[in-house]
């Protein structure tokens, strides 16, 4: 088994605060990791060290073998790098945005173009490429982002939240891009703070919160740990919820949760959700919606650290 990315002990601090606290990841060659975790957990300054752009203050890394540190320009000709925004320059068109990072690499003229022109075809923007970046929209912008960063053919692809303020039908764009580069053997390190996305995308998942991993698996594996199910009441009339709150709290292993008139409580008894249907029955509630389901990464998650991804915390 051959890894692509290995680290171990990554620290690094701005001042009193520290970002990384001791960062363990090891990444399959021609695989996905998912790296989950909220604003602040240490997500990005992991990218920026693994991508050369930060030097950790403890700790090593290797990217396809090279040390990020002591080998820095050996790393910076494998990988590719998509942040958190789109970086092309708006006022280049689209060709022109790849061939100027062809020519940077070091591409005759005549191969720049023919890069360019072949990666604007395969990310459904040739129609487009003779325009200014400017007139993208927020989806054209990303993938026209995303084509820059694979202009040199990297063997390891960094993914920092790169489906960031996109609409739905931009972001699944997105994810079948993502999929066509591992299948043809790109090995991503995706960070994100949507649950969905790593659960279809990511092979790994490494959870980090506070600048340290605290748990690594498959999805499957992730959920599985928290050891029960999801059951979830919505009853037809929200005046009710109150009660159904109370209906439910003695058979759930915590307190149950409201979201947008869904009663949720984790349970691990077989028997919870019969139990609960008699009560509703025998309290006189009527529901619209019943579920017994698996737990998902956004539970395995609150699980893991007591907070949402989508913790309002200051990004480091």
């Amino acid at each position: 088994m051959t890894y692509a990315i290995q680290a171990e002990g990554l620290v690094k601090r701005y001042g009193e605060t520290t970002a990384l606290a001791g960062v363990d990841l090891s990444v399959r060659t021609g695989t996905v990791l998912g790296l989950l975790g909220p604003n602040g957990a240490g997500k990005t300054t992991t990218v920026r060290v693994l991508a050369t752009l930060l030097r950790p203050d403890a700790g090593h890394a290797t990217v396809c073998g090279y040390d990020v540190t002591t080998q820095a320009h050996q790393v910076r000709q494998l990988i590719g790098l998509t942040g958190q925004y789109a970086s092309v320059d708006e006022t280049l068109t689209g060709v022109e945005n790849l061939v100027l990072i062809g020519r940077l690499l070091g591409l005759s003229r005549a191969d720049a173009k023919g890069r360019a022109q072949r990666l604007l075809a395969d990310f459904r923007l040739d129609e487009a490429g003779g325009r200014a970046a400017k007139t993208y929209s927020g989806g054209m912008r990303r993938r026209l982002d995303l084509a820059a960063s694979l202009v040199g053919r990297p063997r390891v692809l960094y993914l920092d939240e790169p489906t960031t303020g996109l609409d739905p039908r931009s972001r699944n764009e997105m994810w079948d891009i993502i999929r066509l580069l591992v299948a043809d053997g790109t090995t991503v390190l995706l960070t994100t703070q949507y649950l969905e996305e790593a659960d279809l995308l990511a092979d790994v998942v490494a959870v980090v919160d506070h600048g340290r991993v605290i748990a690594e698996g498959t999805p499957a594996d992730l959920k599985a740990r928290t050891g029960g199910q999801t059951l979830e009441v919505r009853p037809a009339d929200a005046a009710q919820i109150p009660l159904v709150l109370s209906l439910m709290s003695g058979v759930a292993t915590t307190a149950p949760q409201v979201v947008s008139g869904l009663v949720t409580a984790p349970v691990t008894d077989p028997a919870a959700m019969p139990l609960v249907v008699r009560r509703l029955e025998d309290a006189g509630v009527l529901v619209s919606e019943l579920a017994l389901r698996g737990s998902s990464l956004d539970e395995v998650f609150l699980s893991l650290t007591g907070h949402r991804t989508d913790s309002e915390r200051t990004l480091v």
